[in-house]
């Protein structure tokens, strides 16, 4: 894969970032850590923002991956900036599919009550897929980011 990943956790998921850090490096994924760089306490909205800044800014060219406790604040922090499409993935499956039929551009985990030893095969699935480019796909994601007009 060619493309760059950010990634970025809350405090809950700072032990998590690590490990996925290191399956990158062994994936040889290029990657940039946006933090934090400790367990101390953060708001998981400012780490969803830097990453999501920063894949809207390349949404071509790069991927995020955001982690916090339960995955579910950052999918929810992640989807408010226009162009992103987070992906809670919380099995190979639901990521392979994130990619396949959502185009899906940022992927969230959780870290908390969750066995990081399938963090691999979620990151494989998330990479190794790509947007099927299927019409019906298409014309579904259309009208998904068209909300991002309503007020």
């Amino acid at each position: 894969m060619d493309k760059k990943v950010f990634i970025a956790s809350d405090h809950a998921g700072f032990l998590a970032k690590a490990d996925i850090c290191e399956l990158l490096v062994e994936m040889g994924i290029n990657f940039e850590d946006l933090g934090p760089d400790s367990e101390e306490s953060v708001d998981y909205p400012d780490y969803a923002q830097k990453v999501c800044e920063l894949v809207q800014s390349d949404l071509s060219n790069s991927l995020g991956i955001l982690i916090c406790g339960s995955g579910t604040g950052m999918a929810i922090a992640a989807n408010k900036f226009s162009g992103i499409r987070a992906s809670f993935s919380y099995d190979a499956y639901s990521a392979k599919f994130a990619r396949l039929d959502n185009n899906a551009n940022v992927l969230t985990l959780r870290a908390r009550e969750f066995d990081h030893t399938k963090y691999r095969e979620i990151l494989n699935a998330f990479f190794e897929n790509e947007f099927s480019g299927l019409d019906r796909h298409q014309k579904r994601i259309d009208k998904v980011m068209s909300f991002e007009d309503l007020k």
